[in-house]
């Protein structure tokens, strides 16, 4: 940030006084805060979202395909929950693999910086580019996680409808029965 621009962290609060002998005003200044990497939520946040996305789509599309062809809701919430579960393991095998790959990548460089760096700068460098390295299993379980949650939405309207249609069809045998005794 350039030297004329003011951050949020240094802006200076200014508490005007009642006192006619005071005409100044007093200023308190904020300290400054660390700043927060937000480039080291992206792993898991990228997985979140694309399990959540991912789960949503095609347990409804597994579900809807199985309803057209037989339409009992028992077969439909069991063929739903077994796409949860093979494709929260699928997302999460896969996620992990990739974020993986990528932080081997990563490390690899860190080596050969580390082999051009000069000694003393070597130690420092090398403890701040760790905190910053992708972490394969929270990716992972982000989208194992957020796979199932996605997942459950078509899950639980499925359910909700056998639910109600087994009180539909309790209720009309219920009026029947007492329409004829």
């Amino acid at each position: 940030m350039s030297s004329n621009q003011t951050s949020l962290n240094q802006a200076k609060l200014v508490l005007p006084t009642n006192d006619l002998e005071q005409q100044h005003a007093t200023t308190l200044e904020i300290e400054p805060e660390e700043t927060f990497d937000y480039s080291k939520r992206s792993q898991w946040l990228r997985a979140a979202v694309l399990g959540a996305n991912d789960g949503l789509v095609s347990t409804a599309s597994l579900m809807m395909g199985i309803g057209a062809v037989k339409q009992d809701l028992k077969v439909m919430i069991l063929s739903g929950f077994a796409g949860l579960v093979a494709g929260a393991c699928s997302m999460a095998i896969g996620e992990f693999v990739s974020v993986y790959s990528q932080l081997d990548i990563e490390v690899a460089q860190m080596k050969r910086e580390k082999e051009r760096m000069s000694g003393s700068d070597r130690e420092d460098s090398n403890e701040e580019e760790k905190e910053g390295l992708p972490n394969p299993l929270q990716a992972a379980a982000a989208s194992a996680l957020a796979f199932s949650v996605g997942a459950m939405v078509p899950l639980l309207d499925v359910y909700k409808r056998q639910i109600y249609n087994f009180k539909c069809n309790y209720l009309t045998f219920y009026n029947f029965k007492s329409q004829i005794f």
